[in-house]
């Protein structure tokens, strides 16, 4: 079992950065592969980035490539999603999840995620 909480969003003007943070508990948080999804208002959850359980293998949406760094401690119990060069599009609610088991890295289908958190919001002006 696992718990995710996020934190970190808010407003930012197009250009800038914010750095998101998840923090896990559960005692088999190092075995799990971490994601960052997102949904904007009006469209369908959409995948961001993940990072597998070890931290050695990354994968992100084509959208947010070169601009987003997900990175995890797993002696902190947390993962993080560095967002750069922040677009008007990137704004959203972003949510962290969680999977014990992927077939691929690119594992974009929130369907392989069995624990998500409540969502923290990232608004970007133009």
């Amino acid at each position: 079992q696992v718990q995710l909480v996020e934190s970190g969003g808010g407003l930012v003007q197009a250009g800038g950065s914010l750095r998101l943070s998840c923090a896990a508990s559960g005692r088999t948080y190092s075995t799990y592969n971490m994601a960052w999804f997102r949904q904007a208002p009006g469209k369908d959850r959409e995948f961001v980035a993940i990072v597998r359980w070890n931290g050695d293998s990354t994968y992100y949406a084509d959208s947010v490539k070169g601009r987003f760094t997900i990175s995890r401690d797993n002696a902190k119990n947390t993962v993080s999603l560095q967002m750069n060069s922040l677009k008007p599009e990137d704004t959203a609610v972003y949510y962290c999840a969680a999977s014990a088991a992927i077939r691929r890295l690119a594992a974009v289908s929130e369907t392989e995620y069995g624990y998500w958190g409540q969502g923290t919001q990232v608004t970007v002006s133009s």
